[in-house]
């Protein structure tokens, strides 16, 4: 492992812990040349996740992207980035339990959107809008009625029909 500050590959590793709930493991380096300490994580290398569009192409999957649009969702909103972190994980994690090479994005739209109104109803309108391609206002009225009949998971009250 390159040093960040000098370069040098001499290091020693100082600590190792599980982190993100077991499926990475943290490391404290030290550098044997300089004494900057600096940290790495170490994930399995899994297959490549491609995602089918809508158009017909297909593109690798990007934890960053998805990332990107629940942050951009949740803009000024109070959402910490570390829960937004954990959404994007867990469902990269049942992807890839449920799909073998590709995915269609839609399913992985409706992930997302399942995971916002769960954690915020502003940023799930946010990005139901742009993921539904809302063209006027009557949609976003639409949408916010329908959000007001349907109560979150974990009221209490089992769903009955999805």
């Amino acid at each position: 492992m390159y040093c960040p500050k000098c370069g040098s590959l001499e290091d020693k590793v100082i600590d190792s812990r599980l982190s993100k709930d077991g499926r990475s493991i943290r490391r404290r380096r030290e550098c044997l040349k300089c004494a900057q300490r600096f940290t790495t994580y170490e994930e399995i290398e899994r297959s490549e996740l491609r995602v089918a569009k809508r158009d017909g192409r297909s593109e690798p999957f990007d934890k960053e992207k998805l990332l990107a649009g629940m942050l951009k969702a949740c803009e000024k909103r109070p959402v910490g980035t570390e829960a937004l972190e954990k959404v994007a994980e867990d469902i990269m994690h049942e992807l890839q339990m449920e799909f073998r090479r590709e995915v269609p994005s839609h399913v992985i739209g409706a992930k997302v959107m399942v995971a916002l109104h769960e954690t915020d109803e502003v940023a799930y309108v946010r990005y139901a809008s742009v993921y539904r391609h809302f063209q006027d206002i009557g949609e976003f009225i639409h949408e916010i009625q329908k959000l007001e009949k349907k109560p979150k998971k974990g009221s209490g009250q089992p769903e009955l029909f999805k």
